[in-house]
């Protein structure tokens, strides 16, 4: 998990604050929560979906003909 500060609001964008670094990092304000402000700290998750990509490399291979 990634510990993240959301440093201001810019039009859609949040820009959040990354991890013990504090890297910068413009995120679509879309994405998160409802009722989010500035100087909250939130978490996020990031986890590789196995399926959707086995499913895209199959829709690949069958685009370029190699199934």
């Amino acid at each position: 998990m990634i510990s993240a500060y959301i440093d201001r609001f810019e039009e859609d964008k949040a820009v959040l604050l990354l991890g013990d670094d504090m890297k910068k990092c413009n995120f679509p304000k879309s994405c998160l929560p409802d009722g989010l402000a500035e100087g909250d700290y939130i978490t996020i998750d990031i986890a590789c979906d196995k399926e959707a990509t086995e499913a895209a490399e199959d829709e690949a291979r069958k685009l370029m003909g190699l199934d």
